[in-house]
């Protein structure tokens, strides 16, 4: 069945991490063996290779890079321009991913609809098949100015999340509190003229309910868990949570251990020792049904290998090709094959085709 996958950070883990995901994940990793500058290193999850194995034809695919003030303590550009100059390296290799054959940019209804009859064309292996990507920007400060967003638009840029961690230029993010700046409201203003797709991912509470109350257009919450589950103001309260399906948004999964459970410590929590599988996800998704009373609202934002690998994963998973075990963990649950479908594929498909009509 195919799957969609709404958040991998797949030119950050090309370019930062210096990982060729043209390969299977197990090279990759043989290739960081004795590598100590990073936590996750031999242990990333995802690659092109392991996306097809696991029928992951379509994911969203990001752009990203901070600007930091100086004194801050959080990793970043020092400047704007550089933060832009980043994100066009990572343009400059999914477009050399098109170039070879291993991915397709889906912009519109047009490019969508012939992605998905490629994927859907049985005389056609998997292996060989290109992964779609639609392009969205995590965090708004490496857009210079606001004129810099249509060039982005231009370029294929289709959805936008103002705010990451900390302070942003446009909106402050995970940790922090208060409203958009105001850059950040005329940023909104022109992502409703040119109708883009709003990600409230990161946004803080009150970023939350003024972007809401501001914005126009179509929002999603690309990869979010539930606030109930496991506090944490990085997570949807179910206020928010209906808030969004009032809006007919989708809410896509993560997949990061934190997010998951309570307690956990970077860098010495183990995911076998608390326990972390997939089920965990499956409380998430039970949560979002309980308050929408269907399963229209829930998808897969997996955040796999977002700057994280297994160490921070559910234990059940070696590779993202293994999201497909989600379907009989989700059937012991009850749901029903029409559930599956919507929450594998057919949620962010139906709210793309309303975001695009």
């Amino acid at each position: 069945m195919l799957m969609i996958d709404a958040h991998l950070d797949l030119a950050m883990n090309a370019l930062e991490w210096n990982r060729d995901l043209k390969m299977p994940v197990s090279d990759i990793r043989d290739r960081e063996a004795g590598m100590t500058d990073k936590l996750d290193r031999g242990k990333g999850v995802v690659s092109l290779p392991a996306l097809r194995a696991g029928k992951v034809g379509l994911v969203v695919a990001t752009q990203i890079a901070r600007y930091v003030a100086p004194g801050s303590t959080l990793p970043g550009w020092h400047s704007p321009e550089q933060a832009w100059a980043q994100t066009q390296g990572q343009l400059a290799w999914y477009r050399a991913m098109v170039a070879a054959g291993e991915m397709n940019q889906v912009t519109d209804m047009d490019t969508l609809t012939r992605h998905l009859q490629m994927w859907d064309d049985a005389s056609i292996d998997d292996a060989e098949k290109p992964v779609g990507f639609i392009l969205s920007l995590e965090g708004a400060d490496s857009l210079i100015n606001i004129s810099y967003l249509e060039k982005a638009y231009r370029y294929g840029l289709r959805a936008l999340g103002p705010a990451h961690y900390g302070p942003g230029r446009y909106a402050p993010g995970t940790g922090m509190e208060g409203v958009l700046t105001p850059a950040g409201i005329e940023l909104l203003r022109e992502m409703d003229a040119l109708k883009m797709i709003l990600d409230v991912t990161h946004l803080t509470d009150e970023g939350f309910t003024q972007a809401l109350d501001l914005y126009k257009g179509p929002v999603w919450a690309s990869h979010h868990n539930c606030r109930a589950l496991v506090p944490h103001q990085r997570q949807l309260a179910d206020d928010q949570i209906r808030m969004l399906i009032e809006r007919g948004a989708v809410i896509g999964g993560v997949l990061d251990a934190w997010m998951l459970t309570t307690g956990w410590v970077r860098g010495s929590s183990d995911p076998r020792k608390e326990n972390i599988t997939l089920d965990k996800l499956v409380d998430h998704y039970d949560h979002i049904c309980q308050l929408a009373g269907n399963s229209r609202h829930i998808a897969i934002g997996s955040d796999l290998d977002g700057m994280f690998g297994q160490e921070q994963s559910p234990w059940d998973i070696d590779t993202i090709a293994d999201l497909p075990k989600l379907e009989q963990l989700l059937r012991k649950r009850g749901y029903e094959q029409s559930d599956i479908e919507n929450i594998f594929h057919k949620n962010w498909l139906r709210f793309i085709h309303d975001a695009w009509k």
